[in-house]
């Protein structure tokens, strides 16, 4: 692996069309050392095997997604989120990860009480922190673009996302800096350098802003380089904390799952290295 691939992490979801080993081999071509997760794809392969193929293959795991949705008042849809985060928690363990991410979830049907949404996120993670915490598993709460705001994620910028990290230890607890979802926001410098303070950067993505957005907005990343966002920008500040962990790249692209695998994550390769070093 070059010196410059050593920090590249590509998300499984950037090829989401590639089974687990053919994951692991199309990393190990083209240098890559490192892949975050998703959780289904792992259940259905098996969490343990899912661990030790990765290992076998000489890649360490930097994350897995995700966890989270905290947000219902209804008192079992809560008990069931409580529950389902525990299990990913566990998996998260192990996969082999210490790094569990977490989209916080949406507002509940007829709520609008965005303020009392975040609260319930952070009355759960007075309930998961220790559980992670036992497991060695850290919680990383990752914003959300505000467009997301209603249905996925109430969290939408660094700042509301510390604001409930601090609550808790920094080891239990931190934050994901998604490029993404935050570039547009002229108080991440500030928000970066603060959470690099408190040791709660947990995760570092990748993923560059297209427009026009598609239908399914969700799916509208675009590849590094494609895009607004300026990754050396935010690289400088993020390592300006001593940060020096993995760079993830994770792509929700149609297009990119269309393509060969092994193809893609050649390209992300190519694409970090030209555009994020």
């Amino acid at each position: 692996m070059s010196p410059e691939l050593s920090r590249l992490s590509v998300n499984q979801e950037t090829v989401r069309q590639l089974s687990l080993p053919e994951l692991a081999e199309s990393c190990a071509k083209a240098g890559v050392g490192q892949v975050g997760l998703w959780r289904a794809p792992v259940q259905e392969y098996g969490i343990e095997r899912a661990g030790k193929l990765m290992k076998d293959a000489g890649l360490t795991v930097t994350s897995l997604c995700r966890g989270g949705f905290l947000t219902a008042t209804d008192p079992a849809e809560r008990a069931r989120a409580l529950e389902d985060n525990r299990a990913a928690v566990d998996e998260a363990a192990g996969v082999g990860t210490d790094t569990l991410v977490l989209v916080s979830g949406g507002l509940p049907p007829g709520d609008k009480d965005l303020y009392g949404a975040r609260e319930r996120i952070a009355d759960a993670l007075a309930e998961l922190a220790p559980y992670a915490g036992e497991r060695g598993v850290r919680l990383a709460i990752e914003p959300l673009h505000p467009m997301f705001a209603s249905d996925r994620c109430v969290v939408s910028t660094l700042s509301q996302a510390l604001d409930l990290a601090e609550r808790f230890p920094a080891e239990q607890v931190g934050v994901v800096v998604d490029a993404y979802h935050i570039w547009w926001d002229d108080q991440v410098p500030a928000q970066i350098a603060r959470a690099g303070a408190g040791g709660r950067i947990h995760s570092f993505q990748l993923a560059d802003w297209i427009t026009p957005l598609p239908a399914g907005v969700l799916v509208g990343r675009g590849q590094l380089g494609d895009g607004s966002v300026d990754f050396r920008f935010l690289r400088r500040h993020v390592e300006a904390t001593g940060f020096d962990g993995p760079i993830e790249v994770e792509i929700f692209n149609e297009d990119l799952w269309a393509r060969d695998g092994a193809e893609v994550v050649a390209e992300v390769a190519a694409r970090y290295l030209e555009h994020a070093c």
